[in-house]
């Protein structure tokens, strides 16, 4: 198969993307990369060329650009030549560690929405307690959503933590500030109505507070709640490991004890990182379309190789397909 990745997105670019596309190479014999971005930033990272072909443009979008816009107007940017790699059959999948919006405006201007999908979703797999994670969809792909609209989002997570994430009857679980059934807005009331007659596993309401005990696999809710909560998760794992570096600095005690409990912290830490699990998957497209993280490393665009290729092979936007069609087919 062939992953077509924006070289020129992200923080680290194009350094930790070379890195990352190199090592995913050398695990899966499968894989064939196109870097598209500046040949000449690119070769100066690239060490081993094998399975890894260059499309060179100097054009990027940029993390300040209006996305709609920067789509329309920067047609040879690394991002847009990306997803073209896709739309005309070059490529099975694209990834990119750069603007957020301007990667969800490719994805439907450039590769294109899945017929009878109202509108896609931004979904990562976060961490759990326990090490299982779960999926949250959407994170801001869409700030406003109709109740329609959770439906096909609870089915498209139920497919890709089965296919992908090999998850047997995946709970599905709707964000609301209560589990009883009646709890929340006219949203969250006509979704858990319409969830309720899915043919998916759900388990009803679920709260905020519980989504890192693991409470289900699959979380669905707004983009614009979406967004709140992935941020708010992200910046509370920062400030507590920078709470507890202090504490553990504060003393020649607490320094002895930290050099004692650094396996466990680091075990702690890598846990709680979601770039293990690989990118966000923009779901609802005809192919898949990754958003890794902006502050990727190199193994984090590995991890998102990784998810990417599982996609790929379990198919699982034709899956997205077939089941949207089967559910317009019986309403």
């Amino acid at each position: 198969m062939k992953i077509a990745i924006d070289a020129m997105g992200g923080d680290n670019a194009p350094k930790e993307i070379v890195l990352g596309a190199m090592k995913a190479v050398a695990q899966f014999q499968d894989v064939q990369i196109t870097l598209v971005g500046d040949e000449n930033k690119i070769k100066t990272y690239l060490t081993n060329s094998e399975r890894i072909e260059i499309i060179h443009t100097e054009e990027v979008i940029l993390g300040t650009d209006e996305p709609v816009r920067a789509v329309r107007r920067k047609k040879n940017a690394s991002m847009v030549l990306t997803a073209q790699q896709v739309a005309d059959g070059l490529a099975d999948a694209c990834i990119s560690a750069g603007n957020t919006g301007a990667l969800v405006a490719a994805g439907l201007f450039v590769v294109g929405r899945i017929e009878g999908i109202d509108r896609p979703a931004l979904s990562p797999t976060l961490p759990t307690l326990g090490g299982e994670g779960f999926l949250l969809l959407d994170v801001g792909a869409n700030a406003d959503a109709k109740p329609e609209h959770l439906v096909q989002y609870g089915i498209m997570g139920s497919i890709y933590s089965e296919k992908v994430r090999g998850i047997a009857q995946p709970r599905v679980g709707l964000l609301n500030i209560g589990s009883e059934e009646k709890k929340g807005n006219e949203l969250t009331k006509k979704a858990f109505d319409l969830l309720k007659n899915a043919d998916i596993n759900f388990i009803g309401n679920v709260e905020a507070r519980d989504l890192l005990e693991g409470v289900a696999d699959v979380v669905v809710t707004d983009g614009f709640t979406g967004n709140m909560v992935l941020k708010t998760l992200e910046g509370t794992a920062l400030s507590v490991f920078k709470m507890l570096k202090s504490a553990l600095m504060s003393s020649l005690k607490t320094k002895l004890a930290a050099a004692v409990l650094k396996p466990n912290l680091l075990e702690l830490k890598n846990k709680m990182d979601y770039s293990e699990y690989g990118g966000a998957g923009l779901f609802g497209l005809k192919s898949p379309v990754i958003k890794a993280h902006g502050s990727s490393d190199a193994n984090a665009i590995y991890n998102a190789i990784r998810q990417t290729r599982e996609m790929v092979q379990k198919d699982v936007s034709g899956l997205i397909k077939t089941s949207i069609a089967n559910l317009t087919t019986t309403t």
